[in-house]
């Protein structure tokens, strides 16, 4: 029977063999990355670049469609309505 004494060293000499493993496996990818890079001539830019075709929300501004007359304040019609338009018929603030 194990004791929990004996788990514990077991534990440390198995950290260790990770460690070990971790670093040759790691030395050995940056090895092979460095040759792939040399051999194709690549550069940081290739290597690194922003995938241009990032799919994802598209951001920007919005026409306003909303303006008060009074202020000349204007809202698009997208998120939470301003003071000066809530609860209000929206028809007589239409740009």
């Amino acid at each position: 029977m194990t004791t929990y004494r004996s788990l514990l060293a077991q534990r440390e000499v198995l950290n260790e063999q990770i460690e070990e493993a971790k670093k040759a496996e790691t030395t050995a990818a940056i090895a092979g990355a460095r040759e792939l890079v040399a051999q194709y001539e690549l550069t940081v830019e290739d290597v690194f670049a922003k995938n241009v075709l990032k799919k994802g929300k598209k951001t920007g501004s919005v026409a306003p469609k909303y303006r008060d007359a009074q202020t000349g304040k204007i809202w698009s019609g997208r998120g939470k309505a301003p003071l000066w338009i809530a609860g209000k018929d929206r028809s007589q603030f239409i740009i």
